[in-house]
């Protein structure tokens, strides 16, 4: 079965840093875009950053940019969310995703890893 392991939240003061690790198991990691999706306290769910392993291609948020970087380990099938200069915006449960590049309709989702930073 396909499992995306979610790893690396925290509480963090607002200025601080946390690192975020989605390791993929039972795909082929190059034929997915692999990312992350937040939903903070009461509202919706939003994307937030990802990595396309086809040709590499990122998407960040408007909210995330220059504070987040999202990259990739292929050898260890793992896609990793650096965050830093955490706001308290920020605090969410983070959800890594993944979503094929050959078929739009197969996506899959691993369980949620909770980011609290306080002011």
């Amino acid at each position: 079965d396909v499992q995306l392991q979610a790893s690396g939240g925290g509480l963090v003061q607002a200025g601080g840093s946390l690192s975020l690790a989605c390791a993929a198991s039972e795909i082929t990691f190059d034929d997915y875009a692999i990312g992350w999706f937040r939903q903070a306290p009461g509202k919706g769910r939003e994307g937030v950053s990802c990595i396309s392993r086809s040709d590499g291609t990122t998407y960040y948020a408007d909210s995330v940019k220059g504070r987040f970087t999202i990259s990739s380990d292929n050898a260890k099938s793992t896609v990793y969310l650096q965050m830093n200069n955490l706001k308290p915006e920020d605090t969410a449960i983070y959800y890594c995703h993944a979503r094929s590049v050959l078929n739009d309709r197969i996506d899959y989702w691993g369980q949620g890893t909770l980011v609290t930073v306080s002011s």
